[in-house]
């Protein structure tokens, strides 16, 4: 692997300049290429205002598109003795099917992160700022604004779980045999992870039997779910990265609610009676009616109005993105009883 992924005076910034959404000029562009042609170089996509684009495969190579007429540049590179095929697409351009799950980090899933925080289930955030490389951070109530405000540009973030203080158990927890990532806290505060096998995990047992905290997480695709998932959007609020988060069934949560809005008709099926309302699944989400919004008649009890899994439709009242709540109304489709004839 070359020092820096070969980017050492490359980059103004250096290596922290390599980031989703760094314009450059043509000049340092050129570089970029060369680096991507080298052995144990960095990779990116080189692209200007979607009308020209540069990528560089992990095959090594050059897929260029433009929307301007490319008859030239094909006969130069045959001229210098290389080969140049017409393609109707990179193979690298981002492909969507219209219907990606994709959470921006914004303020509502800022307003999350605490909720999950102060409720326990959550403590542990990982930034990947660039395809291959993750920093971790350990979160608390007082730490969430300073954690946001030291992230990379359009990062991509995942939430998990918190560390546990008792190393050992974490450490006996460790698998028989497989892939595992363990995330430790050291006691200079610095948070560290590496990816061990059987083979390793005597080593890594070692290296993390001091540390303050750890935790560990699965290879596994299947395994591997975070809390939830977001990437950061540009300071002007718009989410430009081009790569994207797997979707996990919190961020779905988030997705369907979106889809949402006060004042629609919905139509679901009560799914649980309880003495202060009912619940109602709709599309899969559970959402709320309370027991004054069940009549305008006076009731004792929600059972008077419905049954279990009866086929009903309510309007909704409010959506709360951070508690994943729909509060709905059923006699707001009835009129006011006072109002009746």
């Amino acid at each position: 692997m070359r020092d820096g992924f070969g980017l050492d005076g490359v980059l103004p910034g250096g290596l922290a300049g390599f980031r989703d959404g760094t314009e450059v000029p043509l000049g340092v562009a050129l570089e970029l290429v060369r680096v991507m042609l080298r052995d144990g170089g960095a990779w990116c996509r080189l692209e200007a205002e979607g009308a020209f684009a540069v990528h560089v495969g992990w095959d090594q190579y050059v897929y260029i598109g433009s929307d301007r007429p490319c008859e030239q540049p094909p006969a130069r590179a045959r001229a210098l003795g290389l080969f140049a095929e017409r393609l109707d697409a990179s193979p690298y351009d981002v492909e969507s099917d219209g219907h990606d799950v994709q959470r921006p980090g914004d303020d509502d899933f800022w307003d999350g992160v605490r909720r999950a925080v102060g409720a326990g289930g959550a403590g542990l955030l990982e930034e990947t700022y660039v395809e291959g490389a993750s920093r971790w951070h350990r979160l608390g109530l007082g730490t969430v604004d300073t954690v946001r405000a030291g992230l990379a540009p359009r990062a991509r973030l995942a939430v998990w779980p918190g560390l546990s203080s008792d190393v050992g158990a974490i450490l006996g927890a460790l698998p028989s045999e497989g892939l595992v990532e363990c995330v430790w806290q050291e006691e200079d505060g610095l948070i560290r992870s590496a990816v061990a096998d059987e083979e390793d995990f005597p080593a890594l047992a070692q290296r993390v039997s001091g540390a303050d905290a750890a935790a560990l997480l699965s290879l596994d695709a299947d395994d591997r779910v975070p809390l939830f998932t977001a990437v950061m959007p540009d300071s002007d609020g718009v989410l430009r990265a081009r790569w994207r988060t797997e979707p996990t069934p919190s961020d779905r949560r988030w997705a369907f609610l979106t889809s949402l809005h006060r004042g629609d008709i919905v139509t679901g099926r009560v799914t649980c009676i309880a003495n202060f309302g009912i619940n109602v699944d709709i599309g899969g989400f559970a959402a709320l009616i309370n027991i004054p919004e069940l009549s305008w008649h006076p009731i004792e009890h929600p059972s008077e109005v419905v049954s279990l899994g009866q086929e009903i439709s309510a309007r909704i009242l409010g959506i709360d993105l951070t508690r994943d709540r729909v509060t709905m109304s059923l006699k707001a489709l009835h009129g006011d009883v006072g109002t009746a004839p």
